[in-house]
């Protein structure tokens, strides 16, 4: 068993309680949903808006880099390009959800209120793949800054 400390250490996790929930809750949240665009492409397939191509394959496409990128924000050498692609992809996918309130005819079993709350929402998530692309989340960034601070 390896210890809490070594664990920490190999992963290079933030300092404090709060940044280390931040990146184990954004890891967990986009390897589960993109895991659930293979379990449940019927529902990503429906909240594609229609004048987009290919819709079977972005579907899978968002889901493989949801996953990818849920797992790579855990990896140290990868934390802050995971977080960018993370970013990129929550673009990219926003689209679908400006659809989904501006056709809520498309999606009765919805509240409308809940198609418009996700707009806004998605700005949290934006904040939250963009928090890990952040010094205080790259151990190896604050190494150096520290250091480059030492010599002043």
């Amino acid at each position: 068993m390896i210890p809490v400390s070594n664990f920490s250490t190999t992963l290079k996790l933030p300092v404090g309680w709060w940044r280390k929930q931040v990146l184990f809750g954004l890891s967990a949240f986009f390897i589960y949903f993109g895991i659930d665009h293979f379990v449940n492409p019927d529902f990503y397939l429906s909240i594609m808006p229609p004048a987009f191509p290919l819709h079977e394959e972005a579907v899978y496409i968002s889901g493989f880099f949801e996953v990818l990128g849920g797992v790579c924000v855990l990896i140290p050498r990868l934390r802050k390009i995971a977080g960018w692609g993370l970013v990129a992809l929550l673009i990219g996918v926003y689209p679908a959800n400006i659809y989904m309130a501006i056709a809520p005819e498309a999606f009765p079993h919805i509240p409308i209120a809940v198609l418009y709350f996700r707009l806004p929402l998605q700005f949290l998530f934006f904040y939250w793949a963009y928090s890990v692309t952040q010094p205080a989340f790259n151990s190896a960034e604050l190494t150096n800054n520290d250091k480059r601070n030492s010599e002043i």
